[in-house]
């Protein structure tokens, strides 16, 4: 069982599909942690509501983030962290301290419009202008730079004609919603493998 810790940004949407994942017994863990970087983020309203125990950051420096945070989840017994809309680099010693045992979904199908500043609404506006026909969410592992590690799931949606960001959007987080906790349930079942940058899954 993953003893998971979920970083969030703002309404927490992810981490709410993994609690009911989890609830109806298609994701062998628990959430024994929330971590945000803004005190007033939607998905901490949640976790404390469900009796999550939670961690803010904000205003700290990142040597000093890097720090709390470890301290914490080694507190909450954390062995797995799963990024759930959080917008902000996670400090290095946190990645080196959870190696191949954090995981980020990205909005689009990486490698194409991931990298620093592309998140939300912001992914969703550079695939409409670019006038690609297919998009969708991507689950990787996480190293030290932004939505660059070795990719574990993707599924991909149509980008219509029609489609304004919030349609797009709209269908990309169904898809999210989906694949985030088959993903992790992969890492619970131990059927993950990382050879050569590249992932297998074991059957």
């Amino acid at each position: 069982m993953l003893q998971l810790a979920v970083f969030v940004s703002g309404r927490g949407s992810n981490l709410r599909s993994i609690h009911m994942a989890i609830k109806e017994r298609r994701l062998t863990a628990e959430i024994v942690a929330v971590v945000t970087n803004l005190d007033s983020a939607p998905a901490r309203s949640f976790a404390e509501g469900e009796g999550i125990p939670c961690l803010s950051v904000e205003g700290k420096f990142p040597d000093e983030q890097a720090r709390v945070m470890l301290d914490f989840l080694e507190a909450q017994s954390a062995d797995f962290i799963a990024l759930a809309g959080y917008v902000k680099l996670i400090p290095a010693e946190v990645v080196a301290a959870f190696p191949q045992r954090m995981v980020n979904i990205h909005p689009a199908l990486l490698p194409a419009f991931g990298g620093k500043g592309m998140y939300g609404r912001r992914v969703h506006e550079a695939v409409l202008a670019s006038g690609v026909q297919v998009s969708g969410a991507t689950v990787h592992l996480v190293d030290e730079e932004y939505d660059r590690g070795p990719i574990v799931m993707q599924r991909s949606v149509i980008v219509h004609s029609d489609d304004t960001v919030d349609s797009l959007a709209e269908r990309v987080l169904d898809v999210e919603h989906t694949i985030y906790p088959e993903a992790l349930q992969l890492f619970a079942e131990r059927r993950v493998e990382v050879i050569d940058n590249r992932i297998f899954i074991r059957n």
